[in-house]
């Protein structure tokens, strides 16, 4: 095989491989039908212009046996008036009539056995129209099942390309939600560290340990001098404020925890 012939090979097939790709078998079917159906209609055409044909025929048939009558009546004539050469001129028209007769009646036979093969033809064709019409419907009915059947077995598996592109958007969202959550729990961890200062604050870090360091000096100087105030007034009045001094406390103590 040459170079010529080998590329002549390859265009063909990727052409072929091209067209069976855009081919729908539906609308391949339906002009299959419809090219049956011109044909069909080419055959009744045919037919008509033959039967056509043969009544013009018959029709110039129909006037040469009228001639011939028409010339046998003459001949008789001359007979009966003595005029032989008027009645052999009549009998010789009459004879060329009927070669033509003849001739004509050799013709319509022709074309009416030329018609009967038509009609046969087309009633062959016309059964396997119609049975090319059935088995049609029938295969466009199949194929869109078919097709149907495809497409839900595509959305179920995820192998169609609407599906696939489905897919790709779910775990695009997927992976972008898990940024997000990764994101927020960093940002809280390093809220709760300490590693953020407040944009609204002007301390730093080592202003709120001091801070927090001051308070809680401040919550034990506050607490030894309640201390030092229970323990006094229990010594002045040790039966008669005992009761009282016990319920203070207890309400002190519930307000520290209340503030808390």
């Amino acid at each position: 095989m040459g170079i010529l012939s080998r590329a002549s090979y390859v265009i063909r097939s990727k052409l072929n491989s091209v067209l069976n790709r855009a081919e729908d078998p539906n609308e391949t079917l339906d002009y299959s039908y419809e090219q049956m159906r011109d044909r069909l209609q080419e055959v009744k055409q045919g037919i008509a212009d033959l039967t056509t044909q043969k009544k013009r025929l018959e029709i110039q048939k129909r006037r040469l046996e009228e001639n011939v009558e028409k010339h046998n009546e003459q001949a008789r004539e001359a007979v009966r008036q003595d005029r032989d050469d008027l009645a052999r001129q009549a009998l010789e028209k009459k004879k060329s009539k009927m070669d033509e007769i003849e001739g004509l009646e050799e013709q319509i036979a022709e074309l009416q056995e030329s018609q009967n093969r038509l009609v046969e033809r087309k009633n062959e064709l016309q059964s396997r129209i119609e049975e090319f019409r059935t088995k049609k419907e029938t295969m466009k009915a199949r194929h869109r099942a078919a097709e149907a059947e495809t497409k839900v077995a595509e959305a179920m598996t995820g192998a169609g390309d609407e599906m696939a592109d489905v897919g790709r958007a779910i775990e695009r969202a997927e992976e972008r939600t898990t940024d997000m959550e990764a994101r927020a729990e960093a940002m809280d961890e390093l809220q709760e560290s300490g590693a953020f200062e407040d944009a609204l604050s002007d301390k730093d870090s080592i202003d709120r340990e001091l801070a927090s360091g001051r308070t809680e000096s401040e919550v034990e100087s506050e607490l030894a001098t309640l201390k030092g105030e229970m323990g006094g007034e229990t010594e002045s009045d040790p039966e008669t404020e005992s009761e009282s001094t016990d319920d203070e406390v207890g309400a002190e103590l519930e307000e520290l925890r209340d503030d808390e």
